[in-house]
């Protein structure tokens, strides 16, 4: 015979409990099942039945909890399970994060071309800032690798230069020195690397560090 033998408020989160039976730890759910479901302390109960039910109950949560995140904005799958992971029990995460895929709530792959296509184009990042976005978000090596192949050299180097060329026109008045040093910074700061800022300075300046 099963019976509730405690209901036991987390000290984490007042919003779960913890129920044993038997004495036994049994499982966590929000305090609001208590109710629904009227459980009390010395209710005999159906352990297979019940935990099914609550199971349940728990995915449902989890489940609008990620689509009300993913309504802000798009995430990566590690996002969404540490969002998750302070209310939800592993299982229950996973059925969850199974849902997204299926129903391409969430891709890892999408979202890291999208954010690539975003920061290449209208932010007109370097690779090394745009590879730490990608990790920023929570997403794999596998797709930031795969997001990170399909990015154009050229289309960087034009992006280097149109960025250069933006800057150069607030400190062209300061000497050699300077305005070499405060172009080389503001694209290293942008993500581009040591090569591709000295061939755009020194086609823009038509001299380089060692000219100097």
């Amino acid at each position: 015979m099963a019976i509730i033998t405690k209901i036991e408020q987390q000290k984490k989160n007042e919003d779960r409990v913890n129920i044993y039976v038997n004495d036994e730890f049994f499982t966590a759910i929000f305090k609001e099942l208590v109710f629904t479901f009227n459980l009390k302390k010395g209710d005999e109960i159906d352990e297979k039945y019940l935990k099914s039910i609550l199971s349940d109950e728990m995915y449902l949560k989890a489940k609008n909890k990620a689509l009300n995140i993913l309504s802000k904005a798009d995430q990566a799958e590690k996002k969404i399970r540490e969002k998750l992971s302070t209310d939800f029990e592993e299982d229950t995460i996973n059925r969850v994060i199974e849902f997204l895929k299926k129903n391409n709530f969430i891709n890892d792959n999408l979202l890291a071309q999208k954010i690539v296509n975003t920061n290449l184009n209208l932010n007109k990042c370097g690779k090394n800032r745009i590879k730490q976005n990608l990790y920023n978000k929570g997403l794999d090596e596998s797709a930031i690798n795969e997001a990170m192949s399909d990015i154009d050299s050229d289309a960087e180097f034009d992006n280097a230069m149109y960025l250069a060329k933006k800057r150069y026109e607030r400190v062209k008045n300061e000497d050699k020195r300077k305005v070499y040093q405060k172009l080389s910074q503001h694209l290293a700061y942008k993500g581009f690397n040591y090569d591709i800022i000295k061939r755009v300075l020194n086609k823009l300046l038509n001299y380089d560090e060692y000219d100097i």
